[in-house]
This record gives structure tokens, C-alpha cells and sequence, in this order.
């Protein structure tokens, strides 16, 4: 799995991690069952510190993306495609509404809107 932090963005580097492990996760690049660095090591391999790689990780169990094992490490949960609880579906919801309010004010029809995300679906899977 290949992550590339960058430094100059806005996006905080535990949340550049966090996106990056998901978008692997997407792309079949780890894969359930399959076991994430330990926080050292990514840190160490990435050039940030530990408390961001653990930061990261945490919240990617509090998703439910991974489970932290003690002594084991932190392992990718099976994902069940369709299969997402009401809490989580409500918390995505929130999530991404102020982005599509974002689109529509700035003049995207729904149709574009609908069309953006179809294309960045592609782009994530193709990466």
C-alpha cells in the first residue's frame, strides 16, 4: 500500500493517512483480514510522528474500517457491501451535505453533482 503525504496541503496529515489506507482499502490494495504497519513503523516510514499515525488508526476503528488488536496490530475488517448500519449511513450524510450544498451554491446542477461523484468513484478504484 502506498501512501504519499503532503506536507504543503490543507488536509492534516492524520487525515491524508486515513484517506490514503481507505482508498487502498477501495482499490484492493489491503485487503480484510490483512494486517496495517504498526504505528512506528508507518511513522518511521512516512517521516511524521507517532501520535499522527495513532490518531489515523484510532479513528479508522472508530469508523470501523479496522480493528486494533493489542500485540497484533491494527487488522482491515471485512467490509459488507450494502450492508452499513443507519448510524454510520446518517453520519456520511452529515458529512457530505455541506460539501453538495457547497457544489449547488457555487452553480453545479444536480445532474453535475451526481456526475462528480460517479467520476471521483472512478478515479478512487483506478488509482
Amino acid at each position: 500500500m502506498y501512501i504519499q503525504i503532503e506536507p504543503e496541503s490543507n488536509i492534516p496529515i492524520y487525515e491524508q493517512v486515513r484517506n490514503s489506507i481507505m482508498e487502498g482499502i477501495v482499490r484492493g490494495d489491503v485487503k480484510p483480514g490483512d494486517v496495517l504497519p504498526s504505528v512506528r513503523s508507518l511513522a518511521g516510514d512516512l517521516g511524521v510522528n507517532m501520535h499522527t499515525v495513532n490518531k489515523s488508526y484510532h479513528e479508522l476503528e472508530r469508523k470501523g474500517v479496522i480493528r486494533i488488536v493489542p500485540k497484533s496490530g491494527a487488522v482491515i475488517c471485512e467490509r459488507h457491501v450494502g450492508d452499513v448500519p443507519t448510524e454510520r449511513v446518517a453520519e456520511l450524510s452529515q458529512d457530505l451535505r455541506p460539501l453538495i450544498v457547497e457544489a449547488l451554491v457555487a452553480g453545479m446542477s444536480e445532474k453535475d453533482v451526481q456526475a462528480l461523484v460517479q467520476s471521483i468513484m472512478i478515479k478512487v478504484k483506478e488509482e
